[in-house]
């Protein structure tokens, strides 16, 4: 049976860490006071960069929500997508450039259209380490050897951490299923 008070719980709890970073922010800059004009700058710089790029995001959003069916995610990056699915992952996370934070919110909406666990994590790490525009600058001052070793060395360890940290997620639930049915004896 499903736990009314949960989104209620989830709801305080997110107040609770907010209001914690805030104390330890608060912390931070009485003991370090000349940092508080760079603190407050930089944040504030970072509020606006936010505030610019978050709503082109939730178009981007919807969009693909209304676009892209859950058959297509689940057929090509769904568990069984295997590494047709990782490279796409690859492909995906390479393609666009920005901050990571940009990614998060099209990680969720894939995770709800049927994305396995791995194509996920494998997305997003192609999007904080692999960019077409870094690697075109790799390859002018550092060479094809080098650009290309990176590259392929990237793309190894992020598709075994995904694979990783999935195959973990499965044990953990199993785990932790487990326990519940053994509760409820």
């Amino acid at each position: 049976m499903p736990d009314k008070n949960k989104p209620r719980q989830e709801v305080i709890r997110g107040y609770v860490l907010f209001a914690v970073t805030l104390i330890a922010a608060a912390i931070i800059l009485w003991i370090f006071p000349t940092k508080i004009t760079v603190a407050t700058t930089t944040a504030w710089n970072y509020f606006l960069e936010m505030v610019m790029i978050l709503p082109a995001v939730m178009v981007i959003m919807g969009l693909f929500s209304v676009f892209v069916s859950k058959e297509l995610v689940v057929k090509y990056l769904g568990k069984t997508s295997g590494i047709k699915g990782i490279l796409l992952a690859v492909f995906f996370g390479a393609l666009p450039t920005g901050p990571l934070y940009i990614a998060f919110p099209l990680a969720v909406a894939l995770r709800s259209k049927g994305a396995s666990v791995s194509n996920i994590v494998i997305f997003l790490s192609a999007w904080a380490c692999i960019k077409l525009p870094q690697e075109l600058v790799e390859l002018q001052f550092l060479g094809i050897k080098f650009m290309a070793a990176r590259l392929a060395l990237t793309i190894l360890f992020v598709a075994i951490m995904g694979i990783f940290i999935e195959k973990l997620i499965e044990w953990t639930d199993k785990k932790r299923i487990g326990v519940s049915q053994e509760l409820g004896k």
